[in-house]
Formats: structure tokens, C-alpha cells, sequence
């Protein structure tokens, strides 16, 4: 089937809406809720403790009481009461953890098919129970989704809406359609997009005069922002001159080895290089890290100061590269045949219009480059997380190969590879996406007074991050058994308790109805082609 026929088909099929509250997926939120008996793992960076019992009012934790020692009957005299019509979950040997951050997460797309329904329940059975949406299809769409989820009326994260620079939507209009092409004009679209309620801006790149005026409208109005520093402006712009403006976080890489040229101003671009062209784009972005200053001489350590200096967020989006490195692994992940839409699918192919598919010719001259670009970008982020730098937790999902959810436990992984230690890959993913938020009163770790945004898995994550994926993680038991352990078993947002595996057959359900539909049998790229 053609790709855009395959499209039509797909966006027409009725379940893909959001969603009203499912029962039997969720539960509350109740006048109290105790977990009982957990291994709290918090935000902190405190090691783990337990058995703990968590007290939630409402929406709010009110008591976190250490009952006992490991190994030891709990005495129940000393434990919190549980008044009339409260709920408890039963959490012994389980652990607790605060609610994921994904804070760089795209709800879903037209050219993928995937719609908001489909999206936050993968990454709700995932653990993440907030998204910070950098740039998405208009003000309109992502606000209204936030304020669904903010009634809690739609199975969702909590939303931050970041706009587009310059992007425009039915009833926000404040140019007339002109492009921006003036500095007075950037201030005016910042104003209006604040007016209209975006939590931020996300970034591009563009002329130093309107990144200038509409950084500073935008600080000035007290919100936060973002910035992928296209190859089209960043010759002009790098990271460095966004932070100087006040850009309070950078997404992926891009722009941070332009800062820390020390040789040349100007990426080594071929002369038949054409931005256009996909495989281009991401070929020559591989061997970008390799033209920057060498690690912790003069000015590598001059850029990272100044960084930290102006209390810089970094947001790699390590995974979303991943395949870049090792395409087999990525378009080979096992989750792909049961929770991945045809229409998600036939985007990731080899193409010369999608995003993110450019496999016209990649092989192991382009991974062997990548490999090397991931080892020099990871040490610069691990040593910024060392000098007391702000490192978040953001996966990108829905190009190259990445799904929803299951990109998110990938990309603490990563973090882990990069030589975060398991408790600073809790805090890049809790507490500091709260702070990068502007949050970290309410979210981002487990302290009475905070919402009650928590994760609940039966397996140690500490141990093997592999048992948050909802495909759990394999193990050989004692009797020579091969099994699945782990997975989220629930996720609490807003107190509101949602069953991590039900919402998975959810999407599964999904699936195999658009499957079904379309007589459609995901394949690997050349396979069965005619």
C-alpha cells in the first residue's frame, strides 16, 4: 500500500479521538490513599529506603512513614490508619518512584497517524505522568489537551505547551499571517503567544536581531523556553548566544559543538551538501562532534562554565539518534510488531519527504561516525551533570524508529551508558525536569505536600532499567524458566491510580484493529516488496 494512501486510511479510523475515562483502566482519586510497604527510590538522589507507607489526601501527600526494616514483620500498631473509604494498594517488595518527566515529548503527528489517545497511553503505562510538548500541530490543539488533562476528563500526563516561534493557529493570528521578519515583530507574537496561555516557546533558530528581541519579550514575561539550533541559523546562532539571551534549555545537541569550534566557524559541510536531503542532514551531523574542541581543554571548560554560569539546561534526547548508530537494534525492537501503528511504521521507512527516514544509504561508514559523535557528546554531558549542571530527560518519540513510552526508558539507558550513576538517571528524569519546569514545588520527587504523581514496578529499577519497559525484562529463574519480570504496574497521577498493563492492552487493542482494518503485516524495510 502507497504511504499516503496508507495515511488517509488510517487518520479515518474512528478510535484514534481522545478518549473519555476508561473504569476500568483507573481508579479515584480518593479522600485517602496509603501505599503500603514500598522501597521509596526518590528524585533526590537519596539512596533507597523501605518499607515506607505513602499517605495521599486528594491529590496531595500528606505522610511518608518508615515502618520497619527490611526483612522484619512490620508491626501494624505504628503504621498510618486508613480511615472510611479510603484505598490501599499493597506494595511490599514493590518500589515507588516520583512520576516521570519526558521533556521533550511531540503528541503524536498527522504524518505518523498517531493520535493523542494512542500517545498518552503509552507513555502513562510508562510511568511518565508529565510532557513538556516542544512545538506541536498549533496552541489550539495542545491547549485544549491540557486543560482535558488538567480535569483529569482524558487518560493523560500533565501538559506544558510550548509554541513553535512564529507558529499560528486558528484565532491567533496577532502578525495578519505576515511572516517574522523584524525584531518588534518577534516581540509582538511573543506577547500574544503568552496572552494565549503557552507555558514557553520552543525555538528554531532564526536572525540574532529577532532571537534576541524575542528571548528577551519572552524572560520578561516570566516563561520558560526551548531551542533545536537548526543547521540553517546556528552559523549565526549557537548555544551559546541563546543562553546569553536567556534560553533557559537546549534540545538534542545541535548548536553546542558550533559553540565549541575552536578551528573553523562553520561546519565541514560537502560541496554537494544539501539540508534537504535527509541522509545529508543526519550523515554530516554525525561527524559534527568531531570538529569541536577536544574534551576539557581551554575552551571546551570556557563553554561548559559559562553554561553552568547562566544555570543552563541540557535535554539530549540521547535514543531519538540511537539508530543513527545502530539502525538494526532500533527498527529490530521487539515492541514494534504488538504496539506500533501501520501508519507509524510506514513513516519510519526510507524516505525522501519524512522526517527522520533517512535510510537511502546508511551502513557502517555512517554508524562507525555516530558511534564516535555519541561517545564525545555523552563525556561533555556527563561531566555538565558532574559540575553541578542540569541534565533532563526527554525522548522525541515518534521518529526514527523511537515509539512513545518504551523511547522513554531507552533514554534513561542512555543516560546510564553516558556514566550516570541509576540515582542521577531518577533525578535527570524526576526532580530536575520539574526544576527545568519551574515545578520542583510540586512535582518531580515523593515529599509530603507534593502531588501525588508517582510509579509503581515490582522489579528494581536501580538494578536493570529494562523492568519499566512494558515489555518487562527477560530473566531465567531458579527452575531453569525463562520469564518477564517487571513492567509499570501502576501509574499515579493526580491520585488517580491507572493500571500500567491495561493501558498497554489498550494500545495493543488499537493496533490490531488498524492491522485488521487495513489487512496490513508490518514488514522490514525491502521485504516483500514488489
Amino acid at each position: 500500500m502507497k504511504k499516503l494512501s496508507l495515511l488517509l486510511l488510517f487518520c479515518s479510523i474512528s478510535f484514534l479521538g481522545v478518549s473519555q475515562h476508561d473504569d476500568s483502566m483507573s481508579e479515584g482519586p480518593f479522600s485517602q490513599l496509603i501505599i503500603r510497604g514500598a522501597t521509596l527510590i526518590n528524585g533526590t538522589g537519596a539512596p533507597p529506603r523501605g518499607p515506607v507507607d505513602i499517605v495521599i489526601e486528594k491529590n496531595r501527600i500528606t505522610q511518608i512513614k518508615v515502618v520497619g526494616y527490611p526483612g522484619v514483620p512490620i508491626n501494624d500498631k505504628i503504621r498510618p490508619q486508613l480511615k472510611a473509604r479510603g484505598k490501599e494498594i499493597d506494595a511490599h517488595g514493590s518500589y515507588v518512584l516520583p512520576g516521570f518527566v519526558d521533556m521533550h515529548g511531540h503528541i503524536g503527528g498527522i504524518a505518523q497517524g498517531a493520535e493523542p489517545d494512542y500517545v498518552f497511553k503509552l507513555w502513562m503505562a510508562h510511568g511518565v505522568t508529565t510532557v513538556r510538548e516542544p512545538s506541536g500541530r498549533g496552541i489550539d490543539f495542545g491547549l485544549d489537551l491540557k486543560k482535558k488533562s488538567q480535569r483529569n476528563e482524558i487518560i493523560a500526563p500533565r501538559l506544558f505547551i510550548y509554541t513553535g516561534f512564529g507558529q499560528k493557529s486558528k484565532g491567533f493570528n496577532p502578525l495578519d499571517d505576515q511572516p517574522i521578519s523584524t525584531a518588534e515583530q518577534a516581540r509582538i507574537w511573543v506577547r500574544a503567544n503568552a496572552k494565549r496561555g503557552a507555558d514557553g516557546i520552543k525555538f528554531f533558530g532564526a536572525a540574532p536581531e529577532i532571537m534576541s528581541a524575542a528571548l528577551d519579550e519572552n524572560k520578561k514575561l516570566g516563561l520558560r523556553s526551548a531551542c533545536h539550533h537548526a543547521q540553517i541559523d546556528v552559523a549565526k546562532w549557537n548555544v551559546l548566544s541563546s543562553a546569553r539571551a536567556g534560553l533557559t534549555s537546549m534540545e538534542h545537541w545541535y548548536g553546542l559543538p558550533e559553540a565549541l569550534f575552536d578551528d573553523r566557524t562553520i561546519q565541514d559541510y560537502p560541496a554537494n551538501y544539501n539540508y534537504q536531503n535527509e541522509q545529508h542532514r543526519f550523515e554530516q551531523a554525525g561527524k559534527l562532534w568531531a570538529q569541536a574542541a577536544k574534551p576539557h581543554s581551554a575552551h571546551w571548560n570556557a563553554v561548559m562554565n559559562e553554561l553552568l554560569d547562566l544555570d543552563f539546561t541540557l535535554d539530549p534526547t540521547l535514543n531519538i539518534y540511537e539508530a543513527s548508530r545502530d539502525l538494526h537494534r532500533a527498527r529490530r525492537a521487539e515492541w514494534h510488531e504488538t504496539y506500533t501503528l501501520p501508519s507509524l511504521w510506514e513513516f519510519y521507512q526510507p524516505s525522501k519527504i519524512s522526517h527522520g527516514s533517512y535510510w537511502h544509504d546508511w551502513g557502517t561508514e555512517q554508524e562507525v561516525a555516530w558511534k564516535e559523535n555519541y561517545k564525545l557528546w555523552m563525556e561533555f554531558i556527563n561531566e555538565y551533570k558532574n559540575r553541578g549542571g542540569r541534565v533532563t530527560t526527554g525522548s522525541d518519540s515518534g521518529f526514527i524508529f523511537q515509539l512513545y513510552g518504551f523511547a522513554y526508558v531507552r533514554e534513561l539507558e542512555l543516560l546510564r551508558e553516558a556514566g550516570f550513576h541509576p540515582l542521577e538517571v531518577i533525578q535527570s528524569a524526576t526532580l530536575n525536569g520539574a526544576e527545568a519546569l519551574g515545578m520542583q514545588d510540586e512535582i518531580g520527587s515523593i515529599d509530603i505536600g507534593k502531588l501525588a504523581d508517582l510509579v509503581i514496578v515490582d522489579e528494581n529499577p536501580l538494578a536493570n532499567f529494562k523492568v519499566l519497559y512494558g515489555t518487562g525484562a527477560i530473566k531465567l529463574t531458579d527452575e531453569n524458566e525463562v520469564v518477564r519480570v517487571g513492567g509499570v504496574k501502576y501509574t499515579i497521577k493526580d491520585g488517580i491510580i491507572y493500571d500500567a498493563k491495561k493501558l498497554l492492552q489498550d494500545v495493543a487493542r488499537q493496533v490490531t484493529e488498524a492491522k485488521e482494518q487495513q489487512n496490513y503485516k508490518l514488514k522490514q524495510p525491502g521485504i516483500g516488496v514488489e
